[in-house]
C-alpha cells in the first residue's frame, strides 16, 4: 500500500458578530476600520487608506453604533486646528475583545484541524 504524502494543507474561517436580525456589527473590516481611525485620527484617512468612500466608512460605523446602541467614534469638526476623529473607551474596549476572540477562535479551529486531520494528512 502506498505511503500518505504529507499535504501543506491549513484551515481558515473567519469571525464575525451580528444581531438578531442578521445585521453584521463587527468583524475584520470594521476592526480595520476603526484600527485606522485609531492610529490616523481621522475619517478621512481611513476611508482613503482603505480605499472606500467616506461616505461608506462612515455608514458602516454609524450602523454598528445604532445596532450596539454605542458610540464609537467622537468627531471633531474642522476649524482653525483643523477636524479629527478619535476613538472612544467602549470602541477601544470592542476592538480588544473582537482580536481576543479571534485569536481563541484561530486556536480552537487549528487545533480540531489537526485532530480531525491528523491520520489523513
Amino acid at each position: 500500500m502506498p505511503k500518505k504524502k504529507k499535504l501543506p494543507l491549513r484551515v481558515k474561517s473567519k469571525v464575525w458578530v451580528e444581531d438578531k436580525q442578521g445585521g453584521a456589527i463587527f468583524g475584520e473590516g470594521r476592526l480595520e476600520i476603526l484600527e485606522i481611525v485609531e492610529r490616523s485620527g481621522s475619517l478621512h484617512k481611513a476611508s482613503k487608506e482603505l480605499k472606500m468612500s467616506y461616505r461608506a466608512v462612515w455608514g458602516k460605523i454609524k450602523a454598528t453604533e445604532q445596532r450596539l446602541g454605542m458610540k464609537l467614534v467622537e468627531t471633531r469638526v474642522g476649524g482653525i486646528r483643523g477636524g479629527g476623529s478619535k476613538l472612544t473607551s467602549i470602541a477601544k474596549e470592542l476592538l480588544a475583545r473582537f482580536k481576543e476572540l479571534e485569536e481563541r477562535q484561530v486556536e480552537m479551529i487549528d487545533g480540531l484541524f489537526q485532530e480531525i486531520f491528523k491520520d489523513f494528512l
